[in-house]
């Protein structure tokens, strides 16, 4: 029977069902306001960068309970592979860590052992803010949470280096990850083929074999994605946590569009105008030389 924080975490619970696909957003801009903007989009998760986004310690931890009182997992990315980085996201609440720049099988042994509660690792008890992010109501006790933690929260590394590549089968094996999740850029960059449009033929077999060790050590696979056409792409070749977009991509591109919009609307109105005023007064030029004729 699943736990209270196995049906909280709708990542997991989205994951696990059928063919296990989820949709993503990602928050690189502070602010719990937005969190629930985000959440309340239709996601199964939203994704805190603590790692390339603006956003501090303290913002986290609201972001975090935010997007769980929509009932939507807040996924935090850490900046590094480091324990400290790693307890505070989770004892923030959140229902899974991503775990950027992991080179080796050792890095991802090093991560689980800071996720976990002994005595499958090394996590520290004690945050009083954990619970409230898979139970508003505070029906779950600190000691439940301990308990169930293990196997409720998600522990994702990213691939994006090419050691990790090399090692990517080894990784997936590792007893505790449970998703391997593509950075394609970084990916590209690392192995000598950085994306300059389209990903070169290199990139998407790189790719491709990510997914597949992820596949064939029964673990999860996942891939950021700028957009929802790349996002459905990737839906269609069979991985499973997908990000759609990101906040700092969909507020200017909706903004500009929207007043390319105004603009050509105006453009084409005030051309009709200008179109208008010269018939008239070519009309108006006409009628007078026949008047004088």
């Amino acid at each position: 029977m699943a736990s209270i924080m196995q049906k909280a975490n709708s990542l997991r619970a989205a994951l696990s069902r059928g063919n296990g696909l989820s949709f993503g957003a990602w928050q690189m801009l502070p602010g719990s306001y937005l969190s629930r903007t985000i959440a309340n989009s239709g996601f199964d998760w939203v994704l805190v960068d603590c790692e390339h986004g603006n956003i501090a310690d303290n913002e986290m931890h609201e972001s975090v309970h935010a997007i769980a009182s929509c009932g939507v997992s807040p996924i935090v990315r850490i900046a590094a592979n480091e324990g400290w980085m790693v307890k505070r996201a989770l004892d923030a609440g959140s229902h899974g860590v991503l775990v950027p720049l992991i080179y080796s099988v050792e890095d991802a042994k090093k991560l689980v052992d800071s996720a976990k509660f002994p005595p499958r690792g090394r996590r520290g008890f004690g945050s009083p803010f954990s619970m409230g992010a898979f139970d508003v109501k505070g029906n779950l006790s600190g000691l439940e949470y301990m308990q169930n933690a293990n196997d409720s929260l998600l522990t994702i590394v990213q691939i994006e280096t090419k050691e990790a590549l090399a090692a990517v089968e080894e990784i997936a094996r590792v007893d505790g990850i449970d998703v391997l999740f593509v950075g394609p850029w970084d990916l590209g960059n690392n192995i000598g083929h950085p994306v300059k449009g389209d990903f070169d033929q290199e990139l998407k077999d790189a790719i491709t074999r990510v997914r597949e060790a992820a596949k064939a050590a029964g673990k999860w696979s996942g891939i950021y994605c700028p957009n929802g056409d790349v996002a459905r792409k990737y839906a269609d070749e069979g991985f499973q946590m997908i990000s759609v977009i990101n906040d700092m991509t969909a507020i200017p591109t909706f903004m500009a569009q929207s007043l390319s919009t105004a603009k050509g609307t105006w453009g084409h109105s005030a051309a009709q105008a200008v179109k208008g005023a010269a018939y008239g007064a070519a009309n108006l030029t006409s009628k007078t030389s026949d008047d004088k004729s």
